[in-house]
């Protein structure tokens, strides 16, 4: 399949639903779910039980996906040493790939690694994280994560004081006069979507708020687009 369109946030807030939260026996499923509800790109959550007390997905799986749908695959990368599989996940068929500043000793080269491999390029943080530890990289970064939970399992609820980190990310980006985009993953739902944009975020990641909604995905992006409409953030 052709590498998917990968629609910037200069018009709109973007939603990336998480497909922790879905049915993993039905992932192909899931994901024409998410292309017939709107989503604007899947985000997809590799973990590999060491950087995180979880084991979720890997290459045969992202291939899956690449078969299965058009939308845009943003890979977020919680493992260590990723260096060592950028170029399988790339090959996989992997639009974006993210990975986090704490495992990384040389993020400055991995992020370049990253965008030679034709994939757009993110840096991660968690919540321990400070937010200036991505001032000297966002340059080389097309998306900026900041982990709103502590990363490793779903259902978890926003931490409040992580929005600080989206504004300070915010305000870097604008001072260097970047396109990056800025990204909040954990905890994300309707009730607080207005509060991430209002921070600064471009896009929501969501996984329980998308595929625990009562109606489906459908309803689940529908309730976060009407959210970030009630904010006055959408084109």
């Amino acid at each position: 399949m052709p590498r998917s369109t990968w629609k910037p946030c200069r018009d709109a807030i973007r939603i990336a639903p998480s497909l922790l939260a879905a049915d993993f026996g039905h992932i192909a499923e899931a994901a024409h779910q998410l292309e017939e509800s709107g989503a604007d790109r899947i985000h997809v959550d590799v973990m590999d039980g060491v950087f995180v007390p979880n084991f979720t997905f890997g290459t045969d799986t992202v291939r899956v996906l690449r078969r299965a749908t058009s939308l845009p695959l943003e890979l977020h990368l919680m493992i260590v040493n990723p260096d060592a599989h950028l170029s399988t996940f790339a090959s996989a068929g992997a639009d974006a790939i993210t990975v986090h500043y704490e495992v990384c000793a040389n993020l400055h080269r991995t992020l370049a690694s990253i965008r030679t491999l034709d994939c757009r390029s993110g840096a991660a943080i968690n919540p321990s994280t400070p937010a200036g530890m991505l001032d000297d990289v966002l340059e080389l970064c097309d998306l900026a994560l900041v982990m709103t939970i502590d990363p490793g399992f779903g259902g978890q609820s926003l931490i409040p004081r992580t929005l600080h980190k989206v504004e300070q990310i915010r305000r870097e980006v604008e001072r260097q006069g970047l396109d990056t985009e800025v990204e909040v993953d954990g905890g994300v739902d309707a009730t607080n979507a207005k509060a991430c944009v209002d921070a600064g975020a471009d896009v929501l990641v969501a996984g329980t708020a998308v595929f625990g909604h009562k109606d489906g995905p459908r309803g689940g992006i529908a309730a976060l687009q009407r959210a970030v409409t009630a904010a006055g953030a959408t084109g």
